[in-house]
């Protein structure tokens, strides 16, 4: 053993003496050390490794910053690859192509449902002009009834007018001839 890893040892020995012999705090299981001293410990162990440990953590810090720096500069590149590709996708011929017949397609379509608003509503003019014909019809039908049986009941009504005035008349006789 180095002179260095005793010194080390005898550190972090006496550094578990002070939490095993420090002031017990009640029912919680934890303990007070004296904090100025715990440290002082702390740095001389600190000051005993060797600059191979210090080295060692500051590649390990370089190497998670170097990480993420490369990570950022992927999904930067992998944004720009994509937008990239989108770009070539859209001004591809077959995609110009299908933009093409997708307008075709929807004119098309415009263009009849336009022909069948047309055509319904020419259909429903030919109904409802059918109708108005027929109603017409229908009407003046019912009026020449109407007309005929108001005629028929007035000549009924005068022929039972005269005969009630021809009877009535007979009777006015039949009284002026009582004397």
């Amino acid at each position: 053993m180095s002179k260095m890893e005793v010194n080390v040892i005898e550190l972090l020995e006496y550094l578990q003496d002070i939490v095993e012999s420090a002031a017990k705090v009640p029912i919680t299981g934890k303990v007070v050390v004296d904090k100025k001293e715990v440290l002082e410990v702390v740095d001389q162990v600190i000051n005993y490794l060797p600059d191979e440990f210090k080295k060692a953590q500051w590649v390990m810090t370089e190497r998670e910053r170097i990480l993420g720096e490369a990570q950022k500069e992927y999904e930067s590149v992998k944004k720009q690859t994509m937008d990239l590709l989108k770009k070539q996708v859209e001004n591809h011929d077959i995609v110009k192509e299908a933009n093409i017949r997708a307008q075709e397609v929807i004119a098309s379509a415009q263009r009849e449902a336009k022909a069948i608003r047309i055509g319904a509503r020419d259909y429903a003019d030919e109904i409802l002009s059918q109708l108005e014909k027929e109603i017409e019809v229908k009407t003046n039908e019912i009026l020449n009834i109407i007309k005929t049986n108001v005629e028929t009941l007035a000549t009924n009504m005068n022929d039972d007018m005269n005969k009630t005035a021809v009877t009535i008349r007979e009777n006015i006789k039949e009284l002026r001839s009582i004397k």
